[in-house]
């Protein structure tokens, strides 16, 4: 079958929903099984790790699906560097442990990182063979994998947590997960690797993969500076506040981006002599993404109180403050992160480093100047620093697609006014009705009900063509 984005994209989909419901599974049971505190360590060394993946592959995998020309003798080499690279962060993960902990004051993290520095040999390697798929658009297999590893990782981590193993259920749900992915990926893949090196091809490889690999290393800074400097100056209490009310922003936003770049790039990267197909690809996949977006981070603002009370419970109170600035950053993340795909596509991995160093600055400048106040200042400075962000991005994606600023803002501007107007609809609903007998949890599934109904009502009159899209799928 000729690979399409509507096919990479539901099969994507599919393992991202489950991806998702493990995630909010996780959270709901762990929430109630572990305190602020170890969640906290946890994202203390999820940080450290992050960074580390930054190395995993240099950018190789991206080369690899983008590569018109692709020969046995680049695979090996791009296989046998994956390997080197993730024996080496293993040891230097180790080595410095005992540092990472000491800058944090936490000296618990220092057995969490030696244990987390297991997964990078083990995910490096099979880091070709997933590249490989991909390129081939085997996305079902990947899928089942992806699927079957995060399920039985979340059954590790709830069955270690009850068994009173604290913070260290995350680390063998990380763990695991790593292992089971790793090892199917392997198994499904039909290509077998050999240990072996072609200097020249490396170097026609790294034109492309050094700047993506110095974006993804800049990215790192902008996108987890945060967690560095509140766990370092507000604690690991506000921390782990922080965090979740970072991770519900980024469910949607992680996974509809996920989903779609994931899906356009190997059909981006054969059409990257016809900018004009990839500029209607690309607007069509804007208008999908912020047609689930708008709404979502919409309906999270105007039901945060409520959702974090029934969610998580009463002590995680702070993370409907920080909420207030965190939903506007998700849906402007969900539009700005697709710009990535677009760039790589056409081989312009220099321009997306030059924005990464910009937004770099005005992330990391946005996080210090808000931790003087509090957390919820630093997610505000945070909404301020990627709506200022988000204007070159966007303007430098559109022209190299030979298409205008404006085009893209007739995708954007719809689903938001239908937003809005749905939060004024649940608004209205919490004003007139009689909500003060009623059960939290009675009241946030109301309002949820409430919202949807406003949602497709006001689609069905503003926008019938694209609710239908909506409702048939990525209908590419």
């Amino acid at each position: 079958m000729k690979p399409s984005v509507s096919n990479n994209a539901k099969w994507i989909a599919l393992s991202q929903i489950i991806r998702i419901a493990v995630q909010l599974i996780s959270l709901a049971v762990l929430t109630r099984l572990l305190n602020p505190h170890q969640y906290g360590l946890m994202t203390m060394a999820t940080v450290v790790t992050n960074f580390a993946v930054l190395f995993k592959d240099m950018g190789t995998a991206a080369a690899i699906i983008q590569r018109k020309e692709l020969t046995e003798s680049v695979k090996n080499t791009v296989f046998t560097l994956n390997v080197m690279i993730g024996v080496f962060i293993a040891i230097v993960l180790v080595l410095f442990s005992p540092l990472i902990s000491a800058f944090f004051k936490e000296p618990e993290l220092v057995v969490m990182l030696y244990i987390l520095a297991i997964i990078f040999p083990v995910t490096s390697s099979a880091g070709v063979h997933q590249a490989l798929m991909e390129r081939n658009s085997s996305f079902r297999t990947l899928a089942i994998i992806e699927s079957f590893s995060s399920v039985t990782s979340l059954v590790v981590a709830i069955t270690a947590a009850y068994l009173g193993q604290g913070e260290y259920s995350l680390v063998y749900q990380a763990l695991s997960l790593a292992f089971l992915s790793s090892s199917l990926i392997w198994f499904y893949s039909k290509w077998k690797p050999a240990f072996s090196w072609d200097k020249s091809e490396f170097s026609a490889l790294f034109r492309f993969s050094g700047n993506l690999s110095l974006f993804n290393f800049i990215n790192y800074f902008s996108r987890n500076a945060d967690g560095f400097i509140v766990g370092r100056f507000l604690g690991t209490s506000v921390l782990g506040a922080y965090s979740m009310a970072y991770k519900l922003m980024l469910f949607p936003v992680q996974s509809l981006t996920f989903v779609s770049t994931r899906a356009l790039f190997p059909i981006f990267s054969q059409k990257q002599n016809s900018p004009q197909e990839v500029a209607r690809l690309y607007g069509a996949t804007i208008s999908y993404i912020c047609y689930i977006t708008a709404p979502l981070m919409a309906g999270l603002f105007i039901t945060r109180e409520q959702f974090v009370l029934v969610a998580f419970g009463p002590n995680w109170g702070v993370v409907a403050d920080i909420l207030v600035w965190l939903c506007p950053v998700g849906f402007i993340q969900s539009i700005v992160s697709t710009t990535g795909t677009v760039f790589m596509a056409r081989g312009r991995t220099d321009i997306l480093m030059q924005l990464g160093i910009l937004g770099a600055i005005l992330q990391v400048s946005a996080f210090f100047i808000g931790v003087q106040w509090g957390v919820v200042e630093v997610a505000e400075a945070y909404f301020f620093a990627n709506l200022i962000n988000s204007i070159p991005c966007l303007i430098i994606t559109m022209r190299l697609l030979n298409d205008s600023i404006l085009s893209l803002l007739m995708y954007i501007l719809r689903p938001l006014i239908v937003s809005v107007l749905m939060m004024m609809a649940i608004t209205l609903c919490h004003r007139h009705f009689p909500f003060g007998d009623y059960p939290v949890y009675v009241v946030l599934i109301i309002e949820i009900l409430v919202g949807m109904l406003a949602y497709f009502i006001i689609s069905y009159l503003l926008a019938r063509q694209q609710l239908k899209v909506l409702l048939g799928g990525v209908g590419f």
